[in-house]
């Protein structure tokens, strides 16, 4: 598994999330469906034990990175569940051998620019080399697609992510009010709190703990090979932050706290959207929190 991302731009983390279709707290619906890729691979998917990842570069807001760039074909209509195809091409030519990465070859995420309706997905791809997912229904609005993959022809480089800006056209709801900063939030009946305070441009330590009931949860399973997946995103420019945290996963034993390593780009608010599983089921809170 390839460990360091290089994303586009400034210096940044990543708090990740991937695709699957959990509840959340967060605007919009943020379910996500489990599609994986059948693009050929150099590598097995993985399973098992994550150590502590290395810290991303950039800010994911770039349409090229690296010699490859997101070419997006269609998109959803607004109040349809549409696929939204796109393909990924490197000097005009789309690209077809993609590795595992988190033991998916793609990941997909989608926010509303007022950073609601968050979807993490895990798309398709046909043979010719275009990828296709379904997200949610959408409300008409602006928003910010993202592709997280690892080429098989760079396997040095890291991960990579692309993004995009697209429109969902229709009359567009005025945007909603971002939640102001918290130490907690709750999703299905868990209770998910955020301690530590991240520095812009310094690695902090933050510690996501998980209850139910007032009670310290203690079954966290495995979800991409990690006990949680966690993304950050800045409010006004979209800048996506991903990181894993620390430490190995040994079966349905995760939590009740994890430990992450935040370096965001800039100083001010971020929309945090934490992924768990437990009892088979996908989880999303989401937590606003402030980057001094």
């Amino acid at each position: 598994m390839r460990t360091r991302l290089l994303l586009a731009g400034l210096a940044a983390a990543s708090l990740t999330i991937a695709a699957a279709c959990g509840t959340g707290s967060a605007g919009q619906s943020t379910g996500m469906s489990h599609s994986g890729g059948h693009a050929r691979s150099s590598m097995p998917g993985m399973s098992g034990s994550m150590p502590g990842m290395s810290m991303p570069s950039g800010n994911g807001l770039s349409g090229s990175v690296s010699g490859y760039t997101l070419n997006v074909h269609r998109q959803p209509m607004a109040g349809m569940a549409m696929p939204l195809t796109f393909t990924i091409t490197r000097g005009g030519e789309p690209v077809t051998v993609f590795d595992p990465e988190q033991t998916k070859l793609m990941h997909f995420y989608l926010i509303r620019n007022d950073l609601t309706g968050f979807q993490h997905l895990h798309p398709t791809m046909n043979d010719a080399g275009t990828w296709s997912v379904t997200p949610s229904a959408l409300t008409a609005g602006k928003y910010r697609v993202y592709t997280q993959f690892l080429p098989h022809a760079d396997p040095n480089g890291g991960a990579l992510v692309t993004s995009r800006p697209i429109t969902v056209a229709g009359k567009a709801a005025s945007g909603a009010a971002l939640p102001a900063p918290s130490g907690s939030t709750t999703v299905d009946d868990y209770t998910v709190a955020v301690t530590g305070r991240p520095n812009a441009g310094t690695e902090t330590p933050l510690q996501i703990s998980v209850s139910k009931n007032r009670k310290p949860v203690a079954d966290l399973q495995p979800y991409l090979d990690t006990y949680a997946h966690v993304t950050a995103v800045h409010a006004g420019d979209l800048a996506f932050a991903h990181l894993h945290p620390a430490g190995a996963t040994h079966g349905d034993h995760g939590g009740p706290t994890l430990t992450v390593h935040a370096n965001l780009p800039v100083a001010g608010k971020y929309r945090m959207f934490i992924q768990f599983k437990t009892a088979n089921h996908l989880h999303t809170a989401a937590i606003t929190l402030s980057a001094s």
